[in-house]
């Protein structure tokens, strides 16, 4: 039988980016705070040996264990789903701070573009345009969440440069941008030479040493080129371990409890209750009750939770009712890998987030009318270091293994470099998250169910933006590129991005979103739901940034239910 512990005002399932912010936010406010956590706590102290690209970058040792729990996947509704094994696709990330600890850094805002895409679309081509496609506005326009792009951008210490395409600014970045580098200013002056506006990539890697509004003190980066799968051992990536937790837990305010599994939100049908949650160490089961509960875990984590718990209204995909599991969105990556035979770079070193971005072909800053896909994406060149073992590029008909592979791996290792998209992913009926009806994680609870493969819009937009690529390598003078393979089935199988969106979309209508725009449920006023489940589509940046910001604006909504009560919007 479970344990029922003390009432707490508000309890938080997850504490990477968002359930930091959220504690933090709370807890300076006077509101006692819970945050579970199902993974280990973890802080600076842990990274000092982390250069050890086979343990982090290739065995996955922060992310979560596949033995314990997974997810199922197959990409249309005939099929039978299988759990997936392996880390692949994407990386599931587990622990204090969440993936916001082994992310690369990229910090965009989404375009004004992505809160009204339904409005605007259909007010500039018409119905027709969005045939097929489950799209519909947040329920919040940029310039009202612009405030808390800021905060966030202030908590995390961004480096960056105007982007000419974004929306409206309060106030400039708080870091100047990352060094140009050879391959950044070679990426500018190509996009430039053809009509393309270049500017550097927002950063959450240090530019120069930085104090946040916490008083969290990040260092300078090194340019060490161990971002994505690793911690930073100089506190020189903004990570909430660093840049937030600390702050919440001085307070006084905030407790935080590790290995603490969420199995189920306990409700009555109209709110919540507390939680459940089994400690993984012990075994042990504990009902945590609370006022208020506030899920920030993972997109897959946070659709499960509500659906394995029976709170809100099952998508479903036959009628397109329902809302939990909704308009699950990936991102569509064309790109183009560039060989230059008589040059060498020193494409080993660099950052995170090191790297120029152009927004040209991103959201509706080119004209539609002619293309069989709406949105876009945002194009940049990366250089976060090329490390040994996962970093081979060869020529398309180099052998995949044996004495030419070798050769050729070795001759283009400093010899090469790659222009990749974050392609925006526009909802359809067909894709969705569910409960799996076979398969069971280590605590008995039913796995999740993916259900998605590539529309033709998103065929579309690949084989558009990837022409754009070519033209901005070649004119970067590569020898030589390689061919796209075309976009046919999505594959879970190898690594392609993590940023998945979607399960418990925001919006303006009860009828067709899970939450309001504070991320407040519709159908249990006390209970929030906040990170990138809420996003309705997924736009051409990556998303971490909006979440950020999303996090802000839920904590002021949470201080507002807290004294009055009642459904906010």
């Amino acid at each position: 039988m479970a344990k029922t512990l003390p009432k707490t005002d508000v309890v938080v399932v997850g504490v990477g980016w968002a359930g930091s912010i959220i504690a933090a936010e709370l807890g300076k406010e006077g509101l006692k705070v819970v945050g579970l956590e199902r993974g280990r706590e973890r802080g600076l102290k842990d990274y000092s040996m982390i250069h050890d690209e086979l343990r982090y970058g290739i065995r996955y040792e922060l992310m979560q264990d596949l033995s314990k729990e997974t997810l199922t996947f197959r990409n249309n509704m005939k099929e039978r789903a299988l759990p997936m094994r392996q880390l692949g696709s994407f990386l599931l990330g587990e622990g204090l701070g969440g993936s916001g600890v082994h992310w690369n850094g990229h910090t965009f805002r989404f375009l004004p573009y992505d809160f009204e895409i339904r409005s605007k679309t259909v007010e500039k081509y018409g119905e027709e345009k969005i045939k097929g496609l489950q799209i519909q506005d947040w329920g919040i326009t940029y310039d009202e969440l612009e405030p808390y792009f800021d905060k966030y951008e202030k908590a995390a210490g961004i480096g960056g440069e105007e982007n000419p395409f974004g929306g409206k600014r309060s106030n400039p970045y708080p870091n100047p941008p990352m060094k140009e580098t050879p391959l950044t200013k070679r990426f500018k002056d190509a996009a430039k030479s053809l009509g393309m506006k270049p500017y550097h990539m927002p950063s959450a890697n240090m530019s120069e040493a930085y104090e946040n509004q916490y008083g969290a003190k990040m260092a300078a980066c090194q340019y060490c080129a161990f971002c994505e799968r690793f911690g930073c051992e100089y506190g020189a990536k903004a990570d909430p371990t660093v840049a937030v937790i600390p702050f919440a837990k001085n307070t006084g305010n905030f407790e935080l409890r590790a290995h603490s599994n969420v199995t189920e939100v306990i409700h009555d049908g109209s709110k919540a209750t507390g939680v459940k949650y089994v400690d993984v160490q012990t075994k042990e089961e504990f009902i945590q009750p609370a006022e208020i509960v506030v899920l920030t875990s993972y997109v897959m984590n946070n659709t499960r939770l509500l659906l394995s718990s029976k709170l809100g209204r099952p998508y479903n995909p036959d009628t397109g009712k329902g809302v939990i599991g909704k308009n699950y969105c990936y991102q569509i990556l064309p790109g183009t890998t560039g060989f230059f035979d008589d040059e060498q770079f020193n494409t080993f070193m660099g950052a995170g987030a090191l790297g120029a971005t152009v927004d040209d072909y991103n959201g509706d800053n080119f004209d539609h009318s002619d293309v069989d896909f709406i949105h876009g994406g945002s194009i940049s060149i990366n250089q976060s270091g090329a490390r040994a073992i996962q970093h081979n590029p060869v020529p398309q008909d180099t052998p995949r293994w044996g004495k030419e592979f070798k050769k050729q791996s070795i001759k283009y290792f400093t010899r090469s470099m790659n222009i990749g998209t974050q392609g925006a992913s526009m909802p359809t009926r067909t894709n969705y998250m569910d409960l799996d009806p076979a398969y069971k994680d280590a605590y008995g609870q039913p796995l999740l169910r993916l259900t998605y493969d590539f529309s033709d819009q998103d065929k579309n937009l690949y084989n558009y933006i990837g022409k754009i690529t070519d033209q901005i390598m070649k004119e970067m003078g590569a020898s030589f590129i390689n061919d796209r393979s075309p976009l046919e089935h999505y594959d879970i199988v190898p690594y392609q991005t993590t940023h998945n969106t979607g399960g418990v979309i925001m919006g303006a209508e009860k009828e067709t979103s899970a939450v309001n725009n504070y991320l407040q449920m519709w159908d249990a006023e006390n209970v929030f739901v906040v990170g990138a489940s809420a996003f309705a589509h997924n736009g051409g940046y990556n998303p971490t940034g909006t979440v950020g910001a999303l996090a802000y604006r839920a904590a002021e909504g949470i201080l507002k239910y807290s004294k009055d009560g009642g459904a906010l919007v």
